[in-house]
C-alpha cells in the first residue's frame, strides 16, 4: 500500500455503516483499499463486500478474500455492476470522494504540480480525454467556468483568456507549460491558487460532478430500508449534493412534496451536521482539512413528513 494512507475519519466511517456480519456492502471508493480491509475485518464468513476503483493502479492493493468483489469501473456504473452480479439491495454504502494520496504522489499521473508530468489527470487510464484535451481545445468562456465552479478561482476570466492567448503560440503539453502560464498570475497564496486550479482541471477531466449526481441516485434504489449511505467529501460542490440528496433525495435539492405539502424523507438523517477531523488527524493528514462527512439511514419508499424541521439539517 505504498503511496497510500490511512483513511479520513476511518473509524466514523466504518461506525456509521453499522456492519452488520453477513450483510452485503459497497466500498464505491477502493483507492488504498483502507476502508475496504476495515470492512472485511467486521464481516462475518457469510458477508460480502463490492469495491469499485476505475483506476488500475488499485489492483495492486486487492486483499485476497473471497468476500470481496472488486470492479474496476466507476462507482456512476453501480447499479449495472451490482445487478450483473446478481445484488439487487445492499445493507450500506460507503464513498471516500476526492483524489488519492497515491494519485497524487505519483509524478507521471499528472494530478499535481509538485512534479513535471504530462498533462493527464485521468483517475481512469483508459479514458481518451486528458487535461491537456480541456487545456487546448475549451473556450475561454468554458474554461473560465471550469475555473470557477470547480476551484473558484478568482482570476478565472483572466486564466482562461491567458491560457487561450499562450495555446495559439503552443499547445500545452506539460504541468510545467501551465505552471509557466499560471505563475504571473497567482492571487493569494501560491499553493492554495495551483491546487484550486489544479482540482478544477481534475474534477472537469473526470467529470466528477457527474458521475456524483448519477452514483448519488442510484445509492436511493440499491439500499435496503434502514442501510447507512456514508460519504465522505472534500469540496464544497460534492458536500453541497450530498447534502441535498440525504435531505430531499436528488442531488439538485428539488423538494418534492405529496398533494398534502408532505416533504418527502428519502433519508434519516444522522449527522445533521458534517463530522469534521479533529485538529490531531488534519495535523497527522493535511488532507484532512476539508473532509466532511455525512450519514443518512434509507426510509421506506414513500415516506413523507412534515416540514418543521426543515432548518434543522447544516
Amino acid at each position: 500500500m505504498e503511496g497510500y494512507h490511512e483513511p479520513v475519519l476511518a473509524a466514523a466511517c466504518i461506525s456509521a455503516l453499522q456492519i452488520q456480519p453477513e450483510g452485503v456492502y459497497v466500498d464505491a471508493t477502493f483507492g488504498g483499499g483502507g476502508h475496504t480491509r476495515k470492512i472485511l475485518a467486521a464481516l462475518g464468513p457469510k458477508g460480502k463486500l463490492v469495491a469499485f476503483d476505475q483506476d488500475q493502479d488499485a489492483l495492486q492493493n486487492l486483499p485476497e478474500d473471497e468476500r470481496l468483489l472488486f470492479v474496476q469501473h466507476n462507482f456512476r456504473f453501480l447499479k449495472r455492476f451490482l445487478r450483473l452480479h446478481g445484488i439487487r439491495k445492499v445493507d450500506g454504502i460507503l464513498a471516500d470522494l476526492g483524489v488519492s494520496s497515491h494519485q497524487l504522489d505519483v509524478p507521471e499521473r499528472g494530478f499535481s504540480f509538485r512534479f513535471e508530468a504530462d498533462l493527464d489527470m485521468r483517475m481512469n487510464q483508459n479514458d481518451a480525454r486528458t487535461a491537456e484535451t480541456i487545456l487546448n481545445t475549451y473556450s475561454p468562456a468554458d474554461l473560465q467556468a471550469m475555473f470557477s465552479a470547480f476551484g473558484e478561482v478568482r482570476n478565472a476570466k483572466t486564466l482562461a483568456l491567458k491560457i487561450a492567448e499562450e495555446r495559439q503560440v503552443r499547445p500545452l503539453k506539460s504541468v510545467d507549460d501551465l505552471l509557466g502560464i499560471m505563475e504571473p498570475l497567482i492571487r493569494g497564496q501560491r499553493h492554495r491558487y495551483l491546487a484550486q486550479v489544479f482540482q478544477a482541471i481534475r474534477m472537469e477531466v473526470n467529470e466528477e460532478v457527474e458521475a456524483l449526481s448519477e452514483f448519488l441516485l442510484q445509492c436511493l434504489e440499491v439500499l435496503k430500508p434502514g442501510a447507512p449511505l456514508v460519504v465522505l467529501s472534500y469540496h464544497s460542490i460534492e458536500d453541497r449534493m450530498t447534502k441535498n440528496m440525504l435531505k430531499t433525495g436528488n442531488p439538485e435539492g428539488k423538494v418534492i412534496k405529496d398533494f398534502y405539502g408532505k416533504i418527502y424523507r428519502p433519508f434519516q438523517i444522522i449527522t445533521k451536521k458534517a463530522v469534521l477531523p479533529t485538529p490531531e488527524e488534519i495535523a497527522q493528514n493535511p488532507r484532512a482539512r476539508s473532509a466532511k462527512l455525512r450519514v443518512g439511514l434509507r426510509t421506506e419508499e414513500e415516506i413523507f413528513d412534515s416540514p418543521e424541521e426543515e432548518g434543522l439539517f447544516e
